[in-house]
């Protein structure tokens, strides 16, 4: 059994990203995984400092809601990130959230897998290469640590545009099922 921890970074209420979050907690509950879902609605993560005294610390010394995130990502086995793509790059609060997690160089982490779902407007084929250059990144700064797998969901323009999309549905409760 992993823990598994899905952050799911829209703000848009009915977002097709966090549908797809939803699908892929379900097929991790269903393998028997504990899941813990967060989503970054409501929640107040301020820009990085860049002051370092995380590192000192061993937490951000923002007091918003990044600490208690990052401390979950820290006790995680695996991370999942559901991001919509804004302008062919994963969303603002997404990287904020992954600036503010600078603590976990200075703490350790448990986590060794990630996955990324992403979803956008855009159907072409690989519009997710930015996002996942990003994350690729994020996973070279840490030993121990490798991308699993993405979902790519495109041609979604309207809020639950993937209710209409089963073989999306699908495909991100089979991510879940497989981690």
């Amino acid at each position: 059994m992993k823990k598994v921890l899905i952050i799911s970074t829209s703000l848009r209420n009915s977002a097709n990203s966090e549908i797809l979050a939803h699908q892929t907690e379900k097929g991790a509950l269903d393998s028997g995984h504990s899941v813990e879902f967060v989503t970054l609605k409501d929640k107040e993560i301020k820009f990085c400092k860049g002051c370092l005294a995380c590192q000192k610390l061993a937490k951000c010394v923002i007091d918003d809601d990044a600490n208690e995130i990052t401390l979950k990502m820290k006790e995680a086995d695996v991370i999942v990130w559901a991001t919509p793509i804004y302008y062919y790059e994963m969303s603002g609060q997404m990287k904020t959230l992954i600036d503010r997690a600078n603590s976990l160089f200075a703490t350790g982490k448990n986590f060794s897998e990630v996955y990324v779902i992403t979803t956008s407007a855009d159907s072409s084929k690989g519009v997710v290469q930015t996002v996942l250059n990003g994350i690729k990144g994020w996973i070279a700064c840490f030993d121990n640590l490798e991308s699993k797998g993405y979902l790519e969901a495109g041609g979604l323009e309207a809020p639950n545009d993937v209710q209409k999309r089963p073989e999306l549905l699908e495909a991100a409760y089979n991510m879940g099922k497989n981690i």
